[in-house]
């Protein structure tokens, strides 16, 4: 993959996760479209910015974390739609360096636990919006988190190495 490799995909990428954190936050849910179009990323430019293996690789992927993901759904561990959503950014983190992937996973997950706490304290921001379900629900919205991973995964790759 080459420098500019990461910015392909984080131009189609980036609108999808914003659509997904907010859609969590707003209702809880994460729309069937917002996953179908993040796998469509994968499927129209992931073969432009891999070699055909790890673009194979990225298929493996989807299919494995799915399969984790309803398993973890079923015993309630997370929502349908977080699993859906984690498969469809599976590909994407095809051949990436496991300690980088796992340092933005770790840090999307604090940060997005912490922001979401934040703002759901300042009372500006709840009532401009009052209507959003994830201030009061019992769970948390993890598209939050995932849109987050996937999003500074890909702006990662722009970080100075070293």
């Amino acid at each position: 993959m080459d420098l500019f490799s990461p910015l392909w995909l984080l131009i189609p990428i980036l609108p999808i996760a914003v659509w997904v954190g907010w859609s969590d936050m707003k209702s809880m849910k994460i729309p069937n479209r917002a996953v179908m179009a993040l796998a469509g990323v994968w499927v129209l430019f992931g073969w432009l910015v891999h070699d055909w293996r790890a673009f194979a690789w990225g298929f493996a992927l989807l299919a494995i974390v799915l399969v984790i993901g309803f398993l973890m759904s079923s015993f309630g561990m997370l929502g349908a739609g977080d699993a859906k959503f984690a498969a469809a950014m599976a590909p994407f983190f095809t051949g990436g360096d496991t300690v980088l992937v796992l340092i933005v996973v770790s840090i999307c997950l604090f940060g997005a636990v912490v922001l979401h706490r934040i703002l759901r304290a300042v009372p500006a921001v709840r009532a401009a919006t009052p209507d959003w379900v994830s201030w009061t629900h019992h769970k948390f919205p993890a598209g939050l988190a995932l849109a987050g991973m996937v999003v500074i995964y890909h702006l990662a790759a722009f970080w100075p190495q070293g």
